[in-house]
């Protein structure tokens, strides 16, 4: 059994929701961002129980299926810009379509619909949170940064980050009091 998590978006978020499975004394096969896999089944009374625990810790268990697909896209992309070292050598659209197993066209319109913005628009509001969060770390040069998220050029990377935050690169480095958006409500 696969229940599907709205939220789930960091590694402690999924030792947290783990845990709270185990507190029901359900010992998930497998947790990863989104998703917590079962071999259990949970009663309705007992799945009710652990949503509301999930919920006062900002989490929500999502039973719509058009839910499901969109929070399996959120977390794929989730998990390409902010957890994954290497850019895909497909396009984005193939790397989503591959991974809900639809067809991109159909997930675009329903994206669309339900979150009210593009893909393609959440996916820079993801990497321009991952700019963000790199350069506050001051590791990385903004070269590297343009090469570990996939920008083709340092020039285009600052105009997006530009037009996205209304600041530059560098000025957002030197203001680093800039609150950063949590990933679950970019």
């Amino acid at each position: 059994m696969t229940i599907y998590i709205k939220n789930m978006v960091c590694n402690r978020c999924i030792m947290v929701v783990r845990d709270e499975f185990e507190k029901f004394g359900y010992t998930p096969v497998n947790v990863r961002l989104g998703e917590v896999e079962t071999t259990a089944d949970i009663s309705p009374e007992k799945m009710q129980e652990i949503s509301k625990r999930l919920q006062t810790l900002g989490f929500e268990i999502i039973d719509n299926q058009q839910s499901q697909i969109i929070e399996k896209i959120k977390t794929g992309i989730i998990q390409l810009v902010h957890y994954s070292n290497e850019v895909p050598n497909i396009n984005l659209s193939e790397y989503i379509s591959n991974q809900v197993h639809k067809d991109y066209h159909y997930l675009s319109n329903l994206f669309s619909e339900i979150e009210g913005t593009t893909i393609e628009k959440y996916i820079i509001n993801q990497k321009i949170e991952r700019v963000k969060e790199l350069l506050v770390y001051g590791e990385l040069t903004l070269s590297e940064i343009a090469d570990k998220l996939g920008y083709s050029s340092v020039a285009y990377l600052s105009n997006q980050f530009k037009k996205v935050t209304g600041l530059t690169p560098s000025h957002f480095k030197q203001v680093k009091d800039q609150k950063r958006t949590p990933l679950d409500e970019v």
